[in-house]
């Protein structure tokens, strides 16, 4: 189904609780005028695709700004994502991207929206898989949503980095560890009132259970969350551009080689409310 905005602004759904595509020209993203609109369809739908927008770097930024407050990389305004250590020194750590993940667990404030836009592809696989976990909570019943309520995750990059590798020296496990850990709610009650689930490969263990049985949920619970219903896997082409609010998904790139040059860049919105 499409929604015309105006001639050069039409939204179409990708699937009934998830995904939105936006056939637009550069010039009106970049005027701000459907700001409003597209922070709406973020809450509302998850992921907006922006295709073969063809966004310049610099583009990429000014249009990131008309949407919030830009968030600076720590290399500067744009990150780019790649396995190549030429393009990313930290190619490394990025290889924790292939799991399933909310940015920003470690903080007390997580980012509100990253955006991404297709430089270079790889010759296979390398899709961006996202699911809705605003509607993954929704649609669970409410004897089981009680119970959730009440319990807390304790967060830590050690779990996330034990997905890429799962035998580190004691000097790399050391270097992990020494970001700590982040006790989060299971359930984010935003302040809109809508309660999205708070997962992803950095959930270490449910404070106060075993750990057996913590471990079990946990991933019961991603199970859950990422099924085709709440789900969507995007397919890219050079120039695309994908928005995701990350409050209320959670992402991860499915496998490519990684001598691939793929090649991704990355901008970002602030966070603008607390886990809470």
């Amino acid at each position: 189904m499409a929604t015309t905005l105006s001639d050069s602004f039409v939204v179409t759904q990708v699937k009934p609780l998830i995904g939105a595509v936006v056939k637009s020209d550069k010039e009106t993203l970049l005027s701000g005028r459907h700001a409003a609109q597209i922070r709406a369809l973020l809450e509302d739908r998850g992921v907006i695709v922006f295709s073969r927008t063809d966004f310049t770097d610099e583009e990429q930024v000014a249009f990131t700004k008309t949407l919030g407050k830009f968030a600076r990389e720590m290399t500067g305004d744009v990150f780019k994502i790649s396995m190549d250590k030429a393009v990313n020194p930290m190619a490394d750590y990025t290889r924790g991207a292939f799991y399933w993940h909310i940015d920003g667990t470690m903080d007390r404030v997580p980012l509100f929206a990253s955006m991404l836009t297709a430089k270079i592809l790889s010759s296979s696989g390398g899709n961006t898989e996202f699911c809705n976990t605003y509607a993954a909570w929704d649609a669970l019943p409410d004897d089981e949503k009680a119970q959730l309520e009440k319990l807390r995750v304790v967060h830590s990059l050690v779990n996330a980095q034990l997905y890429v590798q799962p035998e580190p020296g004691l000097a790399e496990y050391d270097a992990w560890a020494k970001l700590g850990t982040n006790e989060l709610p299971l359930v984010w009650t935003h302040k809109s009132g809508r309660k999205s689930l708070v997962l992803g490969s950095t959930a270490e263990y449910i404070v106060g259970m075993d750990p057996v049985e913590s471990r079990r949920l946990l991933i019961r619970l991603r199970e859950w969350a990422t099924q085709d219903q709440f789900s969507l896997s995007h397919t890219w082409s050079v120039g695309d551009t994908v928005i995701w609010d990350n409050t209320g998904t959670m992402h991860r790139a499915t496998a490519y080689p990684l001598d691939s040059k793929r090649e991704m860049h990355r901008t970002k919105l602030e966070g603008e409310e607390e886990f809470a």
